[in-house]
């Protein structure tokens, strides 16, 4: 990575006096302006400090989001669109209600569209209604889980979507969604680009995995695994409750282990926790079968916590289907696992009991906690910030404590995963007891 790699594109100068400014009074809040200038360091080690200072070389930073005083966009002819993508997650209400009150109440910007079912919302053939916004719509919708605004997966026609936005003359997009949305919005930006049009196109990252790379979390995430923690210390009680008894919960997590990790963590009441990110057998002397029954020998009961994505290669076959927006379609690892297991201990004649939970629609359609809500309201507000400054092709995201503003080709190149030598990890083996490796030699 190189510091040119994040250098967020802008469609020009900020020649605005921003709405923030002008309005200051003595009873108003006075706000601190952000410099193009300032940026946020990507590594704060001692050791790349050092490094930097010997080869002079530019450290890598992400820009600093927040307000402008000088703006690209005049308010009163600003007009802004909303679109939600993907799967449902917990406080996708919460950002597009913080998006509309900051651009009513703090810029004076009253013209809102929101489209419906994704970017279906923007192709005529699909007859989606289009919303205009007012404060007193969204005000109580942060509450309710889901999205007002609906959604949907699958690429549609860049070039009729940017024709929608020209004829409705939209001057910035505000795309919420994952890391295919976050492409999808990179191409309208590219189709922009094109036709040489002032259009500003902002990213929101959600994905309830938390695995958007360079973004240290996203909106939803906390929820996601503060649920399942409840969920998991009652299937805890499940187990306990039965000689042998085994409690298996998947959870989310495509290609990333995070919310089976964290909620694993939170607990402290898990004995297995299998990601995406590990590769372990059935069978053999270390095998994950071999590893639960000397646990129910000693303990008699069990608790395993599987993220949907881990152990695929065991399940794999010639046949991937893949989902509207191209993902792999994951087998069910949780199903698999549960009927290997009956298969071997009934084979065997050991007693067990197992009881299998699979929550992952009912924490996704769950309201955001408050915590989550507040880091909703400060994505939105800083985004708002960003795209009303002339950034553009960017997503707002959260380093070092601090909201920045990142490339989108940057966001999504890779997916973010479990360092497997990492703290993170390390505790959850310490937590759970289990093996480093469930593979044999």
């Amino acid at each position: 990575m190189k510091y040119e790699d994040f250098l967020v594109s802008s469609l020009g100068r900020g020649n605005v006096v921003s709405p923030l400014k002008q309005s200051q009074r003595e009873d108003s809040p006075v706000y601190k302006f952000v410099e193009d200038n300032d940026r946020i360091i990507y590594d704060n080690s001692l050791e790349y400090y050092t490094k930097c200072m010997q080869t002079g070389e530019a450290p890598v930073s992400f820009e600093k989001a927040g307000p402008k005083e000088m703006i690209f966009f005049e308010p009163a002819k600003t007009k802004v669109g909303i679109v939600t993508c993907g799967g449902i997650c917990p406080g996708l209400n919460n950002v597009i209600r913080s998006i509309v009150n900051q651009l009513f109440y703090r810029y004076g910007i009253s013209r809102v569209l929101g489209f419906k079912y994704g970017y279906e919302g923007f192709i005529s053939d699909f007859n989606h209604e289009v919303i205009e916004f007012t404060p007193e719509m969204v005000s109580d919708i942060h509450i309710a889980g889901g999205t007002i605004l609906g959604t949907s997966r699958g690429n549609q026609d860049v070039g009729k979507i940017v024709d929608t936005m020209e004829i409705m003359n939209i001057n910035v997009l505000f795309c919420i969604g994952g890391d295919g949305t976050l492409r999808g919005a990179h191409a309208i930006h590219q189709e922009i680009q094109k036709r040489k049009l002032k259009i500003a196109i902002a990213g929101i990252p959600k994905t309830i995995d938390n695995d958007i790379d360079l973004i240290q979390k996203s909106f939803g995430f906390e929820t996601a695994f503060s649920i399942a923690n409840d969920i998991i210390r009652n299937a805890h009680n499940e187990a306990q409750g039965a000689y042998n008894g085994i409690a298996m919960v998947k959870l989310m997590g495509r290609d990333s282990g995070f919310i089976a990790a964290s909620a694993s963590l939170a607990t402290q009441e898990v004995n297995f926790v299998l990601v995406p990110e590990i590769s372990f057998d059935l069978y053999g002397p270390r095998g994950f079968l071999k590893v639960l029954r000397k646990r129910l020998e000693t303990k008699h009961h069990a608790v395993v916590v599987v993220a949907e994505g881990a152990g695929q290669e065991l399940i794999a076959s010639k046949d991937t289907e893949k989902d509207a927006s191209g993902n792999v379609k994951h087998k069910d690892i949780g199903i698999y696992l549960k009927e290997k297991i009956k298969e071997e201990f009934d084979t065997k004649d050991f007693p067990y009991s197992i009881k299998y939970i699979d929550p992952s629609y009912i924490i996704r359609s769950a309201p955001a906690n408050p915590n989550d809500s507040k880091f909703c309201n400060l994505l939105a507000q800083n985004a708002v910030h960003a795209a009303l400054s002339g950034r553009t092709d960017f997503v707002i995201g959260y380093w070092n404590n601090e909201f920045t503003l990142l490339p989108i080709p940057m966001a999504v190149a890779k997916r973010k995963k479990i360092d497997v030598e990492g703290e993170l990890w390390w505790n959850v083996l310490e937590a759970t007891g289990q093996p480093i490796s469930m593979k044999n030699p």
